[in-house]
């Protein structure tokens, strides 16, 4: 049988749906919908297999090259403008790009059973073993009263999906999560040394920034106005550099990324370091797109896209030619970047603009001859720094929602519809 609890609440989380036992009866209310039948996935109970041992809806794509479709039930007692969290549980077999084979939706719907707004997608949010979490948190549309939740399955003939732990509960609005953000617009001059480039710029930050919760400084700051080519300017990570960024960052209470010439080994790096506000270092990025000057100079290419945890949220970096390309920003994005830090000596302000856009994150630049400014998901510059030395500064909030009347949420919707699974190349 179905458990469902309808509470009655004032404010805070009001249960709609919760379900973890699954049986046949179940089936008077859950039901498999698809736009055809012939591409309809075949749907049943399975009592063998569970989160907690007490059956799951499954579905599976039985050969058919076009399967598309998926469980739906709906939930009645919507209240328009009200937040809904749904989680659900999943495990999969025989799928490929599961973000992109299956899909966790709401799609809220008025009394005359039409469309409300967009529909919503949840995104992956953690993993136990071979069941993952997904979860979404969304406002219920104007003229909504109803809502579908929805389990889906496409394009993976082959594969089966088990879902379970569906639970759909109203929810107080998030509040805003502020974040202060400066972004410095600096080139050092006639300095003589590594140490006294970063003096430079730390005496810089230190004039036009009183508080901030992230400050990003430029491209390779340890070379800059010194006339030391890139691999006699690099040092080990951590060493001088990090240690008086990491005063820096201690002084300002604040997350500091810079723009670092990194040495180990044979190899020397184009790296961008993250330090935290106690002046630890978080973490590092090693470019990995070197334009041809770079490669000519001795430089070595990266080989991953971290992504860092924060106080205030989480974060990439990238570094100046990263941008002319699309993986770089949709990596972070996919591993949950809300926000990336682009130290950069200069390149094509379009695409900078179209990372932001396209992925629905914020881009923080620092740069030389690229513009120094804070840029929303919208593609909207929020903030700049137009003259040398200079600093914009920004409260933004990641939190926001931001939405297109005609597409809705694009955030999770993007990344579930890219298709990623398609080679680049035919061979």
């Amino acid at each position: 049988m179905i458990h469902v609890a309808l509470l009655l609440a004032l404010s805070g989380p009001a249960v709609v749906l919760d379900q973890t036992t699954f049986s046949t009866s179940d089936s008077a209310s859950w039901h498999v919908v698809a736009q055809r039948p012939e591409i309809a996935p075949r749907g049943w109970i399975d009592r063998t297999t569970g989160r907690g041992g007490q059956g799951a809806l499954a579905l599976a794509g039985d050969g058919k090259a076009g399967v598309s479709g998926g469980w739906v039930k709906k939930v009645d007692g919507i209240e328009a403008g009200a937040w809904y969290r749904l989680t659900v549980e999943s495990r999969s077999a025989g799928i490929d790009f599961e973000r992109q084979r299956i899909a966790a939706r709401l799609d809220w719907q008025s009394t005359k059973n039409e469309r409300a707004g967009q529909p919503d997608y949840g995104t992956l949010r953690s993993t136990a073993g071979d069941w993952h979490k997904t979860v979404l948190e969304a406002p219920a549309p104007a003229g909504a009263t109803q809502v579908q939740v929805q389990l889906l399955l496409s394009n993976a003939p082959q594969g089966t999906v088990w879902w379970d732990h569906i639970r759909l509960e109203k929810i107080d609005a998030p509040k805003p999560r502020m974040v202060r953000v400066a972004t410095v617009n600096y080139r050092a001059r006639n300095t003589h040394s590594v140490a006294e480039s970063l003096a430079k710029f730390i005496e810089v930050a230190k004039a036009n920034v009183k508080s901030s919760d992230l400050l990003v400084l430029p491209e390779a700051i340890s070379i800059s106005g010194n006339g030391l080519n890139y691999v006699d300017g690099s040092e080990p990570i951590p060493g001088p550099s990090t240690e008086a960024l990491g005063q820096l960052a201690r002084d300002l209470n604040s997350y500091v990324v810079a723009g670092l010439m990194e040495r180990e080994g044979a190899s020397a790096y184009n790296t961008a370091v993250l330090i935290d506000r106690h002046g630890v270092l978080v973490g590092k990025y090693r470019k990995i797109y070197l334009p041809r000057e770079e490669v000519e100079g001795g430089l070595t290419p990266g080989q991953s896209y971290p992504v860092f945890d924060t106080d205030f949220g989480r974060m990439g970096l990238m570094i100046c030619w990263d941008i002319q390309y699309a993986d770089p920003a949709r990596a972070l994005a996919l591993g949950g970047a809300e926000l990336i830090a682009l130290p950069i000596a200069g390149g094509s302000l379009t695409l900078g603009h179209a990372r932001a856009i396209e992925n629905h994150l914020f881009l923080v630049s620092s740069g030389y001859d690229y513009p120094t400014e804070i840029v929303d998901p919208d593609g909207k510059t929020v903030a700049s720094a137009p003259e040398k030395p200079g600093v914009a500064v920004a409260e933004i909030d990641l939190n926001r929602r931001y939405t297109e009347p005609w597409l809705g949420n694009m955030r999770d919707r993007f990344f579930h519809e890219l298709r990623a699974d398609v080679p680049l190349t035919q061979r």
